[in-house]
């Protein structure tokens, strides 16, 4: 059984092939080699990987990412496409879902929309919505658990999150496909497809938070 993170990532690799190393990712200033060098390490390299939440080894995780980046370009993009090591747990397809298939989708869409263009670039088929609007439902609240604004997340269908409690400044509601609020979630709401209601001190506000998981 392929895993739904399985297929994001080739078809990350897919698309990252075609855009060659230098292009633009919504990660600025990492260009598509530096991301799929994180992508790497993030697989392979877990000894360099803490250095995201040690500082005192961040030297040692920058050094790592541009040993990758500079390999050739055909051998890093195999190398995010080949995966973990096979006796890494995220090889059981239900655990590399859990693990990978948001962070596959969101890096995805960082190359897709490198250009800073608003809007969904490929159709994003049923099944593959319905399982971000899982990831989501799980991550959403300690996204914006720094929001200083209630904030509502809410599908065409009617399906609907409440994120965070409303506050004195009120509540915005963000509405559209999971896909596009699991972006807003992982602070690239300026390329997401949204409607936004809410006041303007509000909205202000909210966007002006840190939003993501870090």
């Amino acid at each position: 059984m392929t895993s739904l993170a399985r297929r994001e990532r080739f078809s990350l690799c897919d698309t990252l092939a075609e855009t060659g190393p230098d292009a633009p990712t919504l990660c600025s200033p990492w260009t598509t080699a530096d991301l799929a060098a994180h992508l790497v390490i993030r697989d392979r390299r877990p000894d360099l990987g803490v250095g995201i939440m040690l500082p005192p080894l961040a030297g040692r995780l920058e050094a790592g990412m541009k040993e990758y980046a500079a390999k050739p370009w055909p051998e890093l993009v195999e190398l995010v496409r080949s995966g973990p090591p096979v006796w890494s747990p995220v090889r059981v397809p239900q655990l590399d879902d859990l693990a990978n298939l948001a962070e596959y989708f969101v890096h995805h869409e960082d190359v897709l929309r490198g250009d800073e263009v608003p809007g969904p670039r490929r159709q994003v088929s049923p099944g593959l919505s319905d399982a971000l609007w899982s990831q989501l439902s799980r991550v959403v609240r300690l996204c914006f658990r720094r929001s200083p604004v209630g904030v509502v997340l809410s599908t065409p269908d009617g399906r609907r999150i409440h994120a965070r409690a409303t506050t004195e400044l009120g509540t915005v509601v963000l509405e559209g496909r999971p896909e596009e609020l699991l972006l807003a979630a992982f602070g690239r709401h300026r390329v997401a497809e949204l409607e936004v209601t809410g006041g303007d001190e509000a909205v202000a506000a909210l966007w002006a938070a840190p939003v993501g998981l870090g």
